[in-house]
């Protein structure tokens, strides 16, 4: 049964109210772009969560249930907006990932992913170069606006999923692997021009050590892949982003919510 946020008069309902917005705001704040990433600390964004709880009461305060007296089914609501926040806030994560899959992609093929960079997000075999373009990534979401996408489906998503229900587990699936497909494809289309620029590197390096078998190819040919690879990138690198940003806009509409 559903009530009002002004019916809940006493202490406890009202606290209750305040525990499974901060369920699911909370959950999904910590995979948000830009606040969710692991270099920012933790009392931080647990200090942004109870910040945007606060904003999000009066939004879906008249769409809550009401305190159940049995607490075993407390918890179950409880953790219904947990599960919930966490997959939206997971949709968004894959998406935000595209970058640093792309740069893996590029780093390979441009002879620069034996230069490691440790990174706590994309893990410590990452290249330097996935490590930049994992940190452009959220810059580009604020200074377009992106980020405000998400917080929109999460105050819409009270409509789709009310409290204490979840998405149907086959539809959760199927968006799940589709989402996954697609960051996987659009990291390849982004890294494309890289791996068409490798594989030509190497048929020519390919004739030129049958045309010099004294040279030693690698020694000559890595510093000019390298700076290929880097050149390749000034030029085409702000239309990357550009074709990312695109197709994060319509990652960010499909959740639930929008």
């Amino acid at each position: 049964m559903v009530n009002e946020v002004t019916g809940l008069g006493d202490l406890a309902g009202l606290a209750f109210v305040f525990v499974i917005v901060l369920a699911r705001v909370g959950s999904t704040t910590m995979l948000l772009p830009g606040i969710g990433e692991v270099e920012v600390p933790s009392m931080i964004r647990a200090g942004f969560a109870l910040a945007l709880t606060l904003l999000f009461l009066p939004v879906a305060g008249g769409r809550l249930v009401d305190l159940p007296g049995d607490p075993l089914a407390m918890f179950a609501t409880i953790g219904c907006e947990v599960i919930t926040g966490l997959s939206m806030g997971w949709l968004v994560r894959v998406a935000m990932q595209v970058p640093a899959l792309a740069g893996q992609v590029m780093a390979a093929s441009a002879g620069m992913s034996n230069v490691l960079q440790p990174d706590a997000e994309t893990g410590p075999q990452s290249a330097a170069l996935t490590h930049a373009l994992a940190l452009a990534a959220p810059v580009v979401i604020f200074a377009t606006g992106l980020h405000a996408l998400p917080l929109q489906a999460l105050a819409g998503s009270y409509d789709v999923i009310p409290a204490g229900h979840l998405l149907p587990a086959i539809d959760s699936a199927d968006q799940a692997v589709a989402a996954t497909g697609r960051a996987v494809a659009a990291a390849l289309q982004l890294g494309g021009p890289f791996v068409v620029g490798g594989l030509l590197w190497q048929v020519a390096l390919g004739f030129l050590s049958r045309l010099v078998p004294q040279l030693q190819i690698y020694f000559a040919a890595m510093p000019g892949q390298i700076a290929g690879g880097l050149l390749l990138f000034a030029l085409i690198g702000g239309g990357i982003f550009s074709v990312w940003q695109d197709g994060m806009r319509a990652e960010l509409l499909l959740l639930p919510g929008h």
